[in-house]
């Protein structure tokens, strides 16, 4: 039974996509509007559809894609339709012409050109919602919002230590801070694993002014370097050194890309274990409706811990799975649901792209490379970078959105 539906689907598609390679055969049937917008001439009649392409996909304005929600003749046609062929001295090649949709620009200007003001008026409210500890004794000590303050900045400048000292005479000139402390004090700080849980909480507390923006989450992982590198053989096996990476498994909202959670491991750690607490720590400030990932986080377990949250996970099944239960009503539904809607399904699943669009971000921006040496100090660091890129993202969606900043618990 489940084969012929599977069946019949494929039959739907391909006759779907052979009607799409019948409109672009006819001359004059598809014209561009815009870089993002097409009209596709209807077979059977004499109006017109629109076909556009937004940051949620390809829609068009025919009752077939506005019953299914799903590509239609008209979507199809206009991606064969970008299909252009060109000759060159080895052959025909085929290539992909993109629709794109139209970036806010004048928001997308005034972030960027203001970012470097606003961030330090957030990360000054940002690092204050972390309470001061209690000091009994002892000459006073820096202030830990103000430590924060001045290692977060440094590692969003990619500044030097030395070099950095600067920022930190700037911001007490701003009133920011109310001393500037030693150069090496941010890395002292990163030094002391005491700090992290607190770097933790101040990632989740980053994400909260898009809490009102996002209820679909993507999870993937990606890798850092560091500077240090690991046990190698050398010339008697013909190993080089090879450098350590840290693996950073993250939660992201799919429409602004900020990082609602992190999880960070060695190397060569499984990602599937990472999911269940990914998820449960972003529904306590998150409403979820979906929650995309990749076949390494297939399983009954994480289908489950998507479902007790509220959320539907959107993860292919690997090509050995079956449909057997084993205490998961969830696996047994989204495998059928996979096997008969798959077009459907994927759509759903390609959000999951997002995440791969942030990690591309922070590395981008913040490099891939930790400069700290130990463990615990890469490890406080790559959270910086973490916190550093989520106030830039709030920044974006104050001019984009028009949020107004607070990082309380709801």
């Amino acid at each position: 039974m489940v084969n012929k539906e599977v069946n019949k689907m494929e039959q739907l598609t391909t006759t779907r996509e052979e009607r799409g390679k019948a409109i672009v055969e006819k001359n004059g049937q598809i014209k561009k509007v815009d870089d993002h917008s097409y009209t596709v001439k209807s077979q059977t009649g004499h109006g017109v559809y629109e076909v556009k392409a937004t940051d949620k996909g390809m829609t068009c304005t025919c009752p077939d894609f506005v019953k299914r929600g799903l590509p239609c003749k008209h979507i199809l046609a206009t991606r064969f339709y970008l299909e252009v062929q060109r000759d060159t001295p080895k052959g025909t090649v085929t290539e992909k012409m993109h629709l794109t949709y139209a970036q806010a620009w004048s928001a997308y200007n005034a972030a960027q050109t203001e970012e470097i003001r606003l961030f330090d008026a957030l990360l000054k409210d940002l690092v204050k919602a972390i309470p001061e500890p209690e000091q009994a004794m002892g000459r006073p000590r820096l202030p830990l919002s103000e430590s924060l303050f001045c290692a977060i900045q440094k590692v969003y400048s990619q500044l030097s230590s030395r070099r950095a000292h600067t920022l930190f005479q700037n911001a007490v000139d701003k009133q920011q801070i109310d001393h500037a402390p030693h150069f090496n004090a941010p890395s002292k700080l990163f030094n002391d694993a005491e700090i992290t849980p607190i770097l933790h909480e101040l990632v989740t507390l980053s994400a909260l002014p898009v809490a009102g923006l996002e209820t679909d989450f993507a999870i993937d992982s990606t890798g850092f370097r560091t500077t240090t590198f690991g046990a190698y053989c050398g010339m008697k096996h013909g190993q080089k050194k090879e450098h350590r990476w840290l693996k950073a498994h993250m939660a992201t909202g799919v429409k602004t890309n900020i990082v609602t959670g992190i999880e960070i491991s060695t190397t060569n750690d499984n990602d599937s274990p990472h999911f269940k607490p990914l998820v449960e720590d972003l529904s306590k400030n998150f409403n979820i409706c979906e929650i995309s990932a990749d076949r390494a986080y297939s399983s009954r377990d994480n289908f489950e811990a998507a479902g007790a949250v509220g959320g539907v996970a959107y993860i292919p099944f690997k090509k050995h799975a079956r449909c057997k239960t084993r205490g998961s009503p969830l696996w047994n539904k989204m495998y059928y649901f996979f096997q008969l809607n798959r077009e459907e399904f994927m759509e759903h699943y390609h959000k999951r792209s997002n995440v791969e669009s942030t990690n591309a971000a922070i590395k981008r921006k913040f490099g891939e490379t930790l400069k700290s040496k130990n463990q615990i100090a890469q490890i406080n660091e790559l959270l910086a970078k973490i916190i550093a890129y989520n106030l830039t993202v709030v920044i974006h969606e104050m001019f984009e959105n028009g949020i107004e900043p607070s990082f309380l618990h709801k």
